[in-house]
C-alpha cells in the first residue's frame, strides 16, 4: 500500500520591506512521502519571497509525485506560466524545458555538498538560459527553518535588505538567498 501525502496547514504573515509587500496567507502544502522537511521548508520560503509580487496566482506544484511540475509556479489569467520556481539541483534538461514553458525561471538550490559539483558541471550551460536565475541556501540556514515546520503552523516572515527572518511562537530562523546567477 502506497503512503499518502502529509498535509501541512500554514498561516503566514509577510512583511517584505524590500518589495513593499505586506499580506497574510493561508496555505495548504502536501508533503510527498519522499520529500524531506528541508525541501518543504524551502518551498514555503519561496512562497513567502515571491507571493504578491504580481497580480497573478502563485501556487504550489503537485510536488515530487508529478514529473514536469515545479515546486511553485505563477500562472496568469490565460493559463500561461509566468514564473517557474524549482528547489534542489535539477538537471540542465529540466531547466531548459522549464525555461521554454515559462517567462521566468528561478532555481533555489540547497545541499551544499551537491551544489558545487552541480554548478561546476552545469553553470556555463545555465548562463545561456536567458530567463534563469539561480540562488542557493546554506545548510546551516536551511537547518534553522526545520523546527518551524509543523503540521499546523503560524509563521511571521520579515524580509529586509535581502535577509529573511521566519518565526513562530518559539523558533526563529534567519536565511538569505545567495545568488549564483541573477537576471533582473
Amino acid at each position: 500500500m502506497a503512503l499518502g501525502a502529509t498535509i501541512y496547514k500554514a498561516s503566514i504573515d509577510i512583511s517584505d520591506v524590500d518589495r513593499g509587500y505586506y499580506g497574510s496567507h493561508l496555505c495548504t502544502l502536501a508533503r510527498h512521502p519522499s520529500e524531506t522537511e528541508e525541501r518543504l521548508a524551502i518551498r514555503m520560503l519561496a512562497f513567502c519571497l515571491y507571493v504578491g509580487e504580481t497580480d497573478m496566482r502563485l501556487e504550489f506544484g503537485r510536488g515530487l509525485s508529478t514529473e514536469g511540475e515545479p515546486a511553485l509556479w505563477e500562472i496568469d489569467d490565460t493559463g500561461a506560466i509566468a514564473r517557474w520556481i524549482d528547489v534542489g539541483v535539477p538537471d540542465i534538461k529540466q531547466i531548459r524545458k522549464a525555461a521554454g514553458r515559462s517567462n521566468e525561471e528561478i532555481v533555489i538550490a540547497y545541499g551544499e555538498d551537491r551544489i558545487e559539483p552541480w554548478w561546476k558541471q552545469n553553470g556555463s550551460d545555465m548562463r545561456k538560459v536567458e530567463k534563469l536565475s539561480v540562488a542557493m541556501l546554506k545548510d546551516n540556514e536551511v537547518a534553522q527553518m526545520i523546527p518551524l515546520m509543523s503540521r499546523t503552523m503560524h509563521l511571521t516572515v520579515t524580509v529586509q535588505d535581502g535577509v529573511v527572518w521566519l518565526s513562530d511562537s518559539v523558533n526563529t530562523a534567519q536565511v538569505q538567498l545567495h545568488w549564483l546567477l541573477r537576471r533582473d
